[in-house]
């Protein structure tokens, strides 16, 4: 009994640890992606402040303007909440909170990456395409915990590409149906790729190819797909770069952590 109580503490304190590196990995991705979320911010502010000024100008005229000073107001409060949005988002990302699990929208939760990468995308520069299917069922997952894969896998996909010529980078991002039982989201580059037979290399904690790297994105991705009864694997792409596809069962959020 006291060996199987040692054997638990352990577990869990393993547990605890992968929990804390993993948080530390969002908060450098995070780190990498502050210049993106400054410029995200930045247009609603931009709106904000430009429709406040045109709805002063509408109210103070000699004869006040109320529909066109109202239409601008609603802006105002979109715009609010869209930046609103983004910081939850961001908050999201970093904070340390259980695993909460649901049926997600895969599709959507890729768009909202795409919108904080989006910044680094325009810098690099990358040609982004994205390929998401249209039916794709919705799969019980954790969002906060697959963003952080989907954010790791893009962020690494454009870093392999800064070594290529600017007019052969190409991102592209994908979905769809893996077979009757798992969905797919898959991650295709055009950088430098790696040697086939080495593709499982990638997942080995503290393997990284990055000057200041950690080596543990792709571990931890792993570990996340992997909880969700998922596969995450890589591959070389053609004529070179790479492919990381994952796979999610499909199933009832019953089945979740949530119950």
């Amino acid at each position: 009994l006291q060996e199987q109580i040692t054997a638990r503490v352990r577990m869990q304190e393993a547990l605890h640890q992968a929990q804390d590196i993993a948080r530390v990995n969002r908060v450098m991705l995070m780190g990498e992606m502050t210049a993106s979320i400054a410029h995200e911010i930045n247009q609603p502010l931009t709106g904000i402040i430009s429709n406040a000024g045109t709805s002063l100008r509408y109210l103070s005229a000699p004869a006040p303007d109320l529909e066109e000073a109202k239409t601008h107001l609603e802006l105002i409060v979109r715009d609010g909440r869209r930046a609103a949005e983004i910081i939850g988002r961001v908050r999201a990302l970093v904070k340390r909170a259980p695993p909460a699990r649901s049926l997600l929208d895969i599709n959507e939760a890729i768009r909202e990456v795409i919108i904080l990468a989006e910044g680094q995308l325009h810098r690099s520069p990358v040609d982004l395409r994205i390929d998401l299917s249209s039916e794709l069922p919705r799969v019980p997952v954790d969002r906060v915990q697959l963003q952080q894969v989907i954010l790791n896998l893009t962020i690494n996909a454009i870093e392999a590409m800064s070594t290529v010529p600017t007019p052969e980078r190409e991102l592209v991002v994908a979905t769809g149906e893996q077979d009757a039982a798992n969905v797919f989201i898959e991650v295709r580059d055009s950088g430098p790729g790696f040697d086939g037979t080495n593709g499982d290399q990638l997942f080995t904690p503290f393997f990284t190819t990055k000057p200041e790297g950690m080596g543990m994105g792709l571990s931890i991705s792993r570990l996340i797909v992997e909880g969700h009864g998922g596969r995450l694997w890589a591959s070389p792409n053609t004529p070179h770069g790479a492919i990381f596809r994952l796979t999610l069962p499909i199933g009832d959020v019953s089945e979740s952590d949530n119950g």
